[in-house]
């Protein structure tokens, strides 16, 4: 994967703080040489009791999801996330990184980080967002007009 980040010039490597994703900036902080900052705001949506179940067994009420289309902003399952919420806390990290970053960041998360983050750095609202797959081991680059980051799932 690292060498997927072609010409990409990583200064550091922020990571959501659940394991899997640890897991795998770990192994690219190794072989980039970079130290990991660890940070919940990458942590994917919260489910609330739902957690740990795939967001297609959650009724469109609670996910606020149809059809990979965001129809519900505010839905949020019982003790869970609003897609706005989410929205929120990624447009936050991303903006405090345009304040203490110089060069170009790997960010590895998860799927519903990276369509936000897009979504965010493409100037789209969360009213507008596509909620469309995100596979994993996937690399999308989203710019902002600073730092470039490079978003790992």
């Amino acid at each position: 994967m690292a060498e997927r980040l072609g010409d990409m010039r990583v200064g550091a490597i922020y990571t959501s703080d659940l394991a899997r994703a640890r897991e795998t900036a770990s192994i690219l902080g190794c072989a980039l040489d970079l130290p990991l900052h660890i940070d919940p705001a990458l942590r994917e949506r919260s489910f609330g009791v739902a957690e740990g179940h795939p967001l297609s067994e959650l009724d469109p009420a609670a996910s606020g999801i149809e059809f990979d289309r965001v129809v519900d902003v505010q839905a949020r399952p019982p003790a869970g996330e609003s897609l706005s919420e989410l929205y929120g806390r990624v447009r936050d990290f991303i903006t405090e990184l345009e304040t203490e970053t110089d060069g170009d960041v790997l960010v590895v998360t998860h799927g519903g980080v990276i369509r936000v983050a897009d979504a965010f750095c493409n100037g789209i609202g969360v009213d507008d967002m596509v909620w469309g797959p995100v596979p994993n081991t996937s690399v999308r680059r989203v710019s902002r007009p600073h730092p470039s980051v490079a978003i790992v799932q």
